[in-house]
C-alpha cells in the first residue's frame, strides 16, 4: 500500500513538474510589458520601444510599453519588484537602478529584488557648452576651471548623469565645478543656451540636436567609443580623461526568482531586436547606439559600474536631500 502511494505521488510530482516545465517551454503565451520608469520621448522610452518592437517580432507575442516615471526612478522599480516572477512583467533599467539605493535615504525595495536581464543600448553623454565659449575641448574647459574660481555645471539633480559626471572630473582630474542642480535635464540645456551656467553633459539624443544647430559647442563624448552619427566629436578617453566613462543606458531587470529560461529567452529576443538593420539605424540615426548582448554580459556590465558608481559617490559625498 506504502509502495502504491509513494508510486502515485511520484507521478503527480512528474506531471507536475513537467506541465511547469511545458508552460515555462511555451512562454509568452500572453502579451509582456515593459514598464519605463521615465516620461515618454526619453533616451530609455525610445530605446524601450524599439526593443519592444523587436522582440515582439521575435517572439510571436505583443510587448507593451507602460510609463511610470516619478521617484528618481523608483516608482516603477519598485512595481516590478513586487510584481510576479512570471516572465511577464519586465523594468527598462538605467543607471538609478544600481544608484538610487546609494544615494537615496530610504528604498521601498532591494536591489536584490530586481536581476539584469539583457543590456538594451546607451546613448553617450556629451559635455556641453555654450557656442561662444572659447574651450575647444575638454581638456581646455578642466584646465580653465582649475587655473581660475571654477566653473558652473548644470544637473538634472541628485544622482543625475551629470551630476556623475561632474563628480568624475573632480575627484579624478581636479575640475572645479560649483554644481547648480535642475529639475530635469532640458532646464540644464536651457541654463547653458542662455549662459547661465557654463557647461552641463546631456544624452547624445538631446545634445547632438543643438550642436549640429551650432546653438551649444560639444567638448566631448563620455564613452567608449565615438557616436556614430557623429565620429567627429572625440571621446573623453582620446582626450585623456580615461576614468570618465559614463553614458545613458537602457537595460531590461526582472523580478527575482523569474525563471531561467525565461530570462534566457528574452534575452536573446532582445539581443536579435538590436541587429535588425531597421531598429538599429534607427536608434544609431538619433545617437542611440544599439548594444544587446548576452545575459552574462550585462549582469558583468552592471557589476562593473556599481563598483565604479559606489566609488564616485563615496568619493563626492553624493546624497538626496
Amino acid at each position: 500500500m506504502l509502495t502504491r502511494r509513494l508510486l502515485t505521488l511520484m507521478g503527480l510530482t512528474s506531471i507536475c513538474l513537467a506541465m511547469n516545465a511545458q508552460a515555462q517551454t511555451a512562454w509568452p503565451v500572453k502579451p509582456i510589458k515593459l514598464v519605463v520608469p521615465f516620461s515618454a520621448g526619453g533616451a530609455n522610452d525610445l530605446m524601450a520601444r524599439a526593443a519592444a518592437e523587436g522582440a515582439s517580432k521575435v517572439l510571436g507575442q505583443a510587448v507593451l510599453i507602460e510609463n511610470k516615471p516619478g521617484g528618481g526612478t523608483t516608482l516603477g522599480a519598485d512595481l516590478v519588484a513586487k510584481s510576479a516572477a512570471d516572465g511577464y512583467t519586465f523594468l527598462i533599467s538605467g543607471a538609478g537602478v544600481i544608484s538610487n539605493s546609494m544615494i537615496k535615504k530610504s528604498m521601498p525595495y532591494k536591489d536584490s529584488d530586481l536581476v539584469p536581464v539583457v543590456m538594451i543600448g546607451l546613448a553617450p553623454s556629451v559635455v556641453l557648452v555654450p557656442a561662444n565659449s572659447p574651450y575647444k575641448d575638454l581638456k581646455e574647459f578642466v584646465a580653465a576651471s582649475k587655473a581660475g574660481a571654477g566653473f558652473h555645471w548644470a544637473t538634472a539633480g541628485t544622482g543625475s548623469t551629470p551630476h556623475f559626471v561632474s563628480g568624475i572630473l573632480e575627484t579624478n582630474y581636479g575640475a572645479k565645478l560649483d554644481l547648480v542642480p535642475y529639475k530635469s535635464g532640458s532646464e540644464s540645456i536651457t541654463a547653458v543656451l542662455s549662459n547661465q551656467v557654463d557647461g552641463t553633459s546631456e544624452a547624445s539624443i538631446v545634445a547632438l540636436p543643438f550642436v549640429k544647430s551650432g546653438k551649444l559647442k560639444a567638448l566631448a563624448n563620455t564613452w567608449t567609443s565615438r557616436i556614430a552619427v557623429y565620429p567627429e566629436l572625440s571621446t573623453a578617453t582620446e582626450q585623456g580623461f580615461g576614468q570618465l566613462r559614463i553614458a545613458h543606458w537602457a537595460g531590461i531587470h526582472a523580478p527575482r526568482a523569474t525563471p531561467v529560461d525565461i530570462l534566457d529567452k528574452f534575452s536573446a529576443a532582445v539581443d536579435a531586436a538590436m541587429k535588425m538593420p531597421e531598429i538599429s539605424e534607427r536608434l544609431k540615426n538619433v545617437g542611440i547606439e544599439p548594444v544587446g548582448g548576452t545575459r552574462a554580459a550585462f549582469v558583468k556590465f552592471v557589476d562593473e559600474e556599481r563598483q565604479r558608481q559606489s566609488a564616485v559617490v563615496k568619493a563626492t559625498n553624493m546624497k538626496d536631500e
